[in-house]
């Protein structure tokens, strides 16, 4: 069985090739800029892994709100709206109240109502997806604002060719329970590899700080479970979680193709248990709440 999921994670070495031409054009923010970053679900966790990436580059300081519960009395000179559908309820309603403030959007459809609603639009048109469930939107997105913050982002692509070919294993498609963790920027990118095997395949799964992952969390660890390291360990944290009996992955690679990894994991999985990965039970491509 193809599914659309397969196809759109086995796209992104291409759609992140083409985020990093339109980067330097890009109406993104300024150095300097006090910028607020906001989206919904998986935009949420890319707006969480720009918002560290810019502030380690220095451009200026950079937070990142879900679009529910952003702080309308604080001050931004500029805020970016992360939404694949350009229909998202919260994301549109924020908007509205953001008259005063410049405003970006980086969406997949040029025609959703978001165009309307923003002041500043980049199209990403060519990442859009038939699948629920994002993957390449997410990373084609934050591949375009790494490559705006004058990131090199030619050995992620080579990472993520690499990842799109690799054999999933089989003790990974069979375990019982993941934590992903992070550090900076990759937390964000933990909080989405958790939420992608959630939506494709409802498995248990959840995502730390590595950091914080001996205060409490590494209580669930133990066999036939994984550890997942996105990005660089903390030293002793293989040793840690080894002494548990749970696997410890981690690689050297970049940590957006490590995500590529995790995303042919929630498809792989979903299959073997006989759900459409495309099709999430529960979920809809947006989130449009009724009046």
């Amino acid at each position: 069985m193809t599914t659309h999921l397969a196809t759109e994670i086995a796209s992104q070495p291409e759609c992140w090739r083409r985020a990093v031409e339109l980067a330097g054009a890009a109406p993104l923010p300024a150095r300097g800029e006090r910028v607020a970053v906001t989206g919904c679900g998986t935009s949420w966790f890319a707006a969480q892994s720009y918002a560290a990436l810019r502030e380690r580059a220095g451009h200026g300081e950079t937070d990142a709100f879900a679009a529910s519960e952003f702080p309308l009395g604080r001050r931004y000179d500029r805020v970016v709206a992360l939404t694949r559908s350009g229909t998202t309820t919260e994301v549109l309603d924020l908007l509205g109240e953001l008259r005063s403030t410049r405003t970006t959007v980086i969406t997949a459809d040029p025609s959703s109502p978001v165009v309307r609603a923003a002041g500043d639009v980049i199209v990403l048109d060519f990442a859009d997806e038939r699948s629920v469930v994002q993957t390449r939107f997410a990373t084609t997105q934050l591949a375009l604002l790494r490559a705006h913050l004058g990131e090199d982002l030619d050995g992620a692509v080579v990472a993520a060719e690499h990842a799109v070919t690799e054999q999933v294993p089989a003790e990974l498609v069979e375990a019982e329970q993941f934590t992903f963790l992070g550090r900076g920027w990759t937390c964000g990118l933990a909080q989405e590899a958790a939420l992608k095997l959630r939506e494709a395949a409802r498995a248990w799964t959840e995502a730390y700080p590595a950091m914080e992952y001996r205060h409490g969390p590494v209580s669930v660890a133990g066999p036939g479970r994984v550890t997942w390291m996105l990005g660089t360990p903390p030293a002793g944290l293989a040793a840690d979680v080894a002494r548990t009996g749970a696997a410890f992955v981690s690689r050297e690679a970049d940590a957006m193709a490590e995500l590529v990894r995790v995303q042919r994991l929630a498809e792989a999985r979903a299959l073997a248990l006989g759900l459409d990965p495309d099709r999430p039970l529960h979920l809809t491509r947006s989130v449009i709440l009724g009046r």
